[in-house]
């Protein structure tokens, strides 16, 4: 696989999936600078390419552990495994960090992309291993409760694409 990159999601894409994954992040919200960031490909599987969302980091992040499905970058970001989810390459562009305007926000970005890189073989096993353990226990587990329904996902993936 190439490495992990960041990207955007076109926001139609995402207002169409919502149906599907009712937790699905928004790329903006009122008020909000930038629009989300996502990581991608975290998995290729069935045909489909996975995108992961980025967080912001935030003061509740200090205290949560880190697991299968949520990976912290320092106290940058943090990655939310079982919201990823299934993109057709047409509604993904690629960040390029250089043209960030804002010196402040493209260092941000700079820093989070350094470490994401530095840790990319865990996030893309993590994210196998969530699609398997979702796929496998259905709803059975609280990590598979938490995760996307990625079949569900990627059956409304390939309508889109139609």
């Amino acid at each position: 696989m190439d490495n992990l990159k960041l990207y955007e999601i076109n926001g139609s894409y995402i207002t169409y999936l919502s149906a599907y994954a009712p937790h699905l992040f928004q790329n903006k919200k009122s008020g909000q600078k930038n629009e989300r960031k996502y990581i991608g490909i975290v998995l290729h599987i069935n045909g489909f390419d996975y995108f992961a969302p980025l967080s912001s980091f935030k003061d509740k992040h200090r205290m949560m552990k880190e697991g299968l499905d949520f990976i912290k970058i320092k106290d940058y970001a943090v990655i939310n495994l079982n919201n990823m989810f299934p993109v057709p390459l047409s509604e993904a562009k690629y960040v390029d960090i250089r043209n960030e305007r804002d010196p402040h926000y493209r260092a941000l970005l700079l820093a989070e992309y350094r470490y994401i890189k530095s840790i990319q073989e865990k996030i893309w096993k993590n994210a196998q291993n969530v699609y398997k353990i979702k796929i496998k226990e259905g709803d059975a587990s609280s990590l598979a409760k938490r995760c996307n329904d990625f079949l569900l996902l990627e059956k409304a993936c390939a309508d889109y694409i139609k």
